[in-house]
């Protein structure tokens, strides 16, 4: 495989949207108090911030292949069959993902022309969260499984 970056659209929007996060929270924490009056619509932001941000952190994780997993019975295989195992989950994932992809679609289409309680769009923006995040999901497993077949692929030896 090749060496990732540090840095990746999925980690620097993440970072971003959670550091919008904190300015958002913290113009509510102090709305409460005697100093000003917050604006309303800060709460419902908040959770939408929220939610785009775990999306998109996903997204990320799933780049550096760092989600939780079970890996002490696959780690005892031998190398193939461990290669076989991780390809088939991955194959698995993905038809998951591309589902949760059309349930994505759908809802978003469905919530198209619902207006949000107080923000100035519709519940749309906030469904569609989770069709970019999964979207972004499905491109890094098809990029994994392309990766780990090129190094087969490699391993090979030619006649």
């Amino acid at each position: 495989m090749k060496p990732q970056g540090k840095y990746s659209v999925e980690g620097i929007v993440a970072s971003i949207l959670f550091i919008a996060l904190i300015g958002i929270v913290l113009i509510q924490v102090f709305g409460r108090t005697p100093l000003f009056r917050g604006p309303v619509w800060t709460e419902e932001a908040a959770r939408w911030i929220w939610v785009w941000m775990a999306f998109v952190a996903i997204a990320e994780v799933e780049r550096k292949d760092g989600q939780l997993k079970m890996a002490f019975l696959a780690d005892l295989m031998p190398g193939k069959v461990r290669l076989v195992l991780y390809t088939l989950i991955d194959l698995v994932f993905l038809w998951i993902v591309g589902h949760l992809i059309w349930i994505s679609y759908k809802t978003v289409l469905r919530t198209s022309n619902n207006i949000t309680v107080t923000l100035p769009t519709v519940d749309a923006v906030l469904y569609a969260s989770a069709l970019v995040g999964f979207v972004l999901i499905l491109h890094r497993i098809v990029r994994r499984l392309i990766s780990r077949r090129e190094v087969t692929v490699k391993r090979e030896p030619t006649l």
